[in-house]
């Protein structure tokens, strides 16, 4: 980044950590209206800092190569499709996979956290899947969180040379399930259980989408897995526009 870019950068994340101290925390889309408003603001001040950096990130990429644009616009569709794709749970409520774990490997976490929230802002409109007050609580656990998680696990994983289709499989699922994870904590912050407080309510949340989303996850993993192979088949040039190298 510029000077001035990471000038920006740091006062992002200064003023998300002057304002994300909230003395109301007691210790997969949320949908509209179900967070109070203070957690509303809280996650949404915690995402600039993350979201500043995407943006610089993915401005230098189109910049020194517009073919990446394509590689983007993929990466984009497919959180959208998978993400939009509720599939109704035993226990009451509805699970769908993020689709974020592969443009994590890809590009990295900070990009995805725009092409995330880009995805989320249009289903909340579009489709009524999230929502508009609920967006930085759903884009830090689905476009930022879980993006992390996949990249470190990934590059990780290449580090320790474990085959890279296992790798690409762990990253995409891990992450996945993070995000739950994630999102069953913000839950619990705002609606701890009167008797056990945020921990026995987590557990709760987690206990509602797991039946669901561990088949998700795997499902997830496997998917990924398979667009790599096509990618690496059939869109090499493709993929060396936005700098991924194939393991040896």
């Amino acid at each position: 980044m510029t000077k001035k870019q990471k000038k920006i950068f740091q006062w992002s994340v200064a003023f998300a950590i002057a304002f994300a101290v909230c003395p109301n925390v007691h210790a997969m889309h949320i949908m509209e209206g179900y967070l109070p408003p203070s957690y509303c603001i809280l996650w949404g001040v915690i995402c600039i800092p993350f979201l500043v950096k995407g943006f610089f990130g993915m401005q230098k990429m189109t910049k020194n190569n517009r073919k990446s644009m394509t590689m983007l616009a993929m990466a984009g569709a497919f959180i959208f499709v998978l993400s939009a794709l509720k599939i109704p749970s035993v226990t009451g409520s509805c699970s769908h996979m993020t689709g974020t774990g592969l443009g994590a490997i890809l590009f990295g976490p900070g990009i995805v956290s725009i092409l995330g929230i880009i995805v989320l802002l249009f289903q909340a409109i579009l489709l009524a899947h999230g929502g508009l007050t609920t967006l930085g609580a759903n884009t830090f656990s689905m476009a930022i969180a879980g993006p992390l998680v996949s990249y470190g696990i990934y590059h990780g994983l290449k580090k320790c040379n474990v085959n890279r289709k296992v790798s690409i499989f762990l990253a995409a699922a891990i992450g996945d399930l993070f995000t739950y994870c994630v999102t069953s904590i913000q839950l619990a912050l705002a609606y701890p259980s009167a008797h056990g407080g945020v921990a026995k309510s987590a557990v709760q949340f987690l206990g509602v989408f797991a039946p669901t989303q561990l088949p998700l996850a795997i499902l997830e993993g496997i998917l990924t897995v398979m667009i790599m192979i096509a990618l690496e088949t059939y869109a090499k040039p493709e993929l060396g526009a936005i700098g991924f190298k194939e393991a040896e």
